[in-house]
């Protein structure tokens, strides 16, 4: 830390005590700490004193050393752990940053001012706490006895505009071809399931999906923490509610799509399942919702069949196995897999269809693989009527 920047907590500090003690003037906070600055650091030439300003504010009112970070377009993501070199994301490859903050405490004082205005809090009794800044950006924060190394704070960059269908096919995320087949899919009203690990782009993908249903429709959209920009006139976006201080108020993702059938919508897109409200979901896509959207976690484009298994039978209603993979089978058309590759960049490496295999239940067919960056993406012809036209 510079010295600037050890004049900035100081001074902070200064203005905390002062309005603890009542001895804070009444002018606004920005000419409060310009006077402070030029009573404490007059020596300085004006555009040390400017920067100096700034950085004081920065700490009383933004993130402190984070806010460098949070302007730079390029930083995805933002990994801070207890007064430790800041680390981002961006290209996806992580790096290594020369920010930190000064103190343990200074970190703890961004967290409370992440929080406090959503009236949610963290402290022992409750050390995880999931939120979302003003711009949009998911933020999850660990703090002691859990996180062993002082406060985590990680921030999940909100991007105000999605990657079009054709700029993922210049970035090379998506081929020409696959283009094509995906677009005939929302078109033709298949339901889609985007699966992939962290970070592998799935929301970027789902997005670019949406990009294909007409302006026409109605469409509702259902996220824990709300990231899809769809540019269709008729939206109606829904978000979940976590439970208040009290425990009170909790509005979650099952009730949520529960409520959408009640809505309207000629297509529902759940940002992501991650529970129970997956029964719900494919009930809602087997009984007239077609062309649905939504994504999943799993490491392969068959496993997000049997993840989405798993989370229908977490609804608790007692079903036999057997009658959720049939409801799988048949809800469920088309699985596009993403996922981050060695050097950062992300693609669609799996497209497959759902068919109905020997004992009821679901089976995935692959119709598209990319094994790697280099490699020429392998076809299959589809068996679907609607998809088998499109593919070379």
């Amino acid at each position: 830390m510079d010295r600037l920047d050890e004049l900035a907590a100081a001074l902070r500090e200064r203005l905390v005590r002062d309005a603890g003690a009542g001895g804070g003037s009444e002018a606004p906070a920005t000419e409060r700490i310009r006077a402070l600055v030029q009573q404490e650091a007059g020596m300085l030439d004006a555009p040390a004193r400017e920067e100096l300003a700034r950085r004081v504010a920065e700490r009383s009112f933004g993130l402190g050393p984070l806010e460098p970070l949070l302007a730079d377009a390029s930083v995805d993501e933002i990994m801070v752990s207890g007064a430790g070199p800041v680390w981002v994301e961006r290209r996806g490859r992580i790096e290594r940053t020369d920010v930190a903050f000064s103190s343990e405490g200074e970190l703890r004082h961004a967290i409370e001012r992440i929080l406090a205005p959503l009236g949610r809090r963290v402290d022992e009794a409750a050390p995880l706490c999931d939120a979302r800044l003003a711009d949009g950006s998911r933020v999850n924060v660990v703090i002691p006895p859990l996180a062993l190394d002082g406060p985590a704070l990680t921030i999940r960059r909100f991007r105000r505009r999605g990657l079009t269908p054709d700029e993922l096919v210049a970035t090379g995320s998506w081929t020409p071809v696959l283009h094509t087949l995906l677009r005939v899919a929302v078109e033709r009203r298949l339901n889609v399931l985007v699966s992939g690990g962290t970070g592998s782009g799935k929301t970027t993908t789902l997005n670019a999906l949406s990009a294909f249903i007409g302006a026409g429709e109605r469409i509702v959209t259902i996220e824990d923490a709300a990231e899809l920009r769809l540019q269709q006139p008729h939206v109606v976006r829904l978000e979940a509610r976590p439970p208040s201080l009290e425990g009170r108020g909790e509005v979650t993702i099952r009730r949520l799509v529960r409520n959408a059938l009640r809505m309207r919508p000629d297509r529902i897109v759940v940002g992501e399942v991650r529970g129970a409200e997956a029964l719900d979901m494919l009930g809602a896509m087997s009984t007239g919702h077609d062309g649905s959207l939504s994504t999943v976690h799993a490491g392969s484009a068959a496993e997000a069949l049997r993840r989405v298994e798993t989370l229908a039978l977490m609804a608790d209603v007692a079903l036999p196995h057997a009658a959720i993979r049939a409801q799988v089978a048949d809800a469920l058309d088309v699985v596009v897999h993403q996922a981050r590759r060695a050097d950062g960049s992300r693609a669609v490496t799996c497209v497959g269809e759902v068919v109905r295999a020997d004992d009821g239940g679901a089976e995935l067919r692959e119709i598209y693989t990319l094994r790697g960056s280099g490699d020429r993406p392998r076809w299959r012809t589809p068996l679907r009527p609607e998809l088998a036209e499109v593919t070379p």
